[in-house]
């Protein structure tokens, strides 16, 4: 332990102090001007998606392959139509970002084979992104003013940061409140070498079991609000379909989602923030999330647990503090191969399995040794 140690402070005391680009994000209020030109806007950028997206399948179906250039020339088509000018009442920077979006999805889609661009819809959640030759930043009023607006935005200042905004992202929620996230490049203070490494194994019944014997309870969120959402639900079904009390209860549905959301970020945040601080080296499964939820009677618990995202906050927080993540392989047998003697377990297998003993005289609870199991390997392979 203390051999794998040595070599790990080795490594972080030649790590100094990083510039990140780290999103600052706020909450503002419009006044009635900006939220009318934040709804063209919206508009505007998803319209100019969906064409490019249309337009790309179009070609696609004629034999012909389509990129950004080729998008960004259909759009300017578009604006000198007579039927489309109003693509011009609204700032073409955030337009040209949203055919980059595309392309960027175009571009992980290949790369991967999941998450073909779908086409965007006017009900769900609306951005819009600028770059620096689309806003205004003064530093010494705090002021921001986006291209074809008179008036800065009235953003809640809840905390502070240094540099000059890169680019910039508008969003509005289904329940209405609207957010600006702010890109900043900003020195990150390393935190202090500790003498410490923990393996932290994800489950349903427990959100995480570290090898120290630390639990995070599972919050089950989606849980705690099903009856209060399933009455809003219910109350929404019996509205008529684009009426004023429809659109009203719409709003407490939304807002209910928006909770459970906040609710399961804020929990992962605090969770993932206490291991980085208190370890010095993490040691986590690779997880290949998007085939885990294929088992219909535990996806629903998955996504509720966030596996994925505890996943890349530990890794980026770790790559932001100075801490080391180790992860070792989804194929790894951590929970039925015994901790003390490396036998595996000889009966069948089965989720229902919570605890069993070894021929070694050892009982196992099931996640405990594999928080174990995964700490030991993971050290393992950094030394190897």
């Amino acid at each position: 332990m203390y051999f794998w140690l040595n070599i790990i402070q080795g490594n972080t005391l030649t790590k100094i102090d990083q510039v990140k680009l780290i999103a600052f994000k706020y909450r503002f209020y419009p006044t009635n001007e900006q939220a009318l030109m934040l709804a063209q806007t919206f508009g505007c950028v998803r319209f100019a998606y969906n064409s490019a997206l249309g337009f790309s399948k179009e070609q696609y179906d004629l034999g012909n392959k389509t990129n950004y250039n080729d998008w960004s020339k259909n759009l300017t088509l578009l604006k000198k139509n007579a039927d489309f000018s109003w693509l011009k009442d609204v700032s073409s920077v955030p337009l040209q970002q949203a055919l980059k979006h595309l392309d960027k999805g175009f571009k992980s889609f290949f790369k991967s084979g999941f998450g073909y661009p779908k086409f965007k819809s006017k009900h769900n959640h609306q951005s819009a992104s600028y770059m620096s030759n689309g806003f205004k930043w003064d530093e010494s009023k705090q002021a921001l003013t986006l291209a074809k607006m008179k008036q800065p935005l009235k953003i809640k200042w809840s905390r502070s940061f240094n540099g000059t905004p890169s680019s910039l992202t508008i969003s509005k929620t289904k329940s209405g409140k609207y957010f600006v996230s702010i890109l900043v490049k900003e020195s990150i203070n390393q935190l202090p070498i500790v003498n410490k490494t923990v393996g932290v194994d994800v489950g349903i019944k427990d959100l995480a079991i570290c090898s120290d014997g630390t639990k995070f309870n599972n919050p089950r969120t989606s849980n705690k609000y099903a009856k209060k959402l399933a009455k809003a639900s219910r109350n929404l079904a019996k509205k008529k379909k684009g009426s004023h009390n429809f659109n009203k209860q719409k709003l407490v549905v939304a807002k209910i989602h928006e909770k459970i959301a906040n609710s399961r970020k804020d929990f992962t945040h605090k969770m993932t923030s206490k291991l980085v601080i208190e370890n010095q080296v993490i040691g986590i499964e690779s997880l290949k999330v998007k085939n885990m939820v294929k088992n219909r009677k535990l996806s629903k618990h998955m996504h509720d647990a966030n596996f994925g995202e505890i996943v890349r906050q530990l890794e980026y927080k770790a790559d932001w503090y100075g801490r080391t993540v180790s992860a070792i392989s989804q194929w790894f047998p951590s929970s039925k191969m015994c901790s003390n003697c490396g036998a595996m377990y000889s009966g069948e297998w089965s989720l229902a399995i919570r605890t069993w003993s070894c021929e070694c005289g050892v009982t196992h609870d099931r996640d405990q040794n594999a928080a174990t199991n995964i700490h030991i390997e993971s050290l393992r392979l950094l030394v190897a």
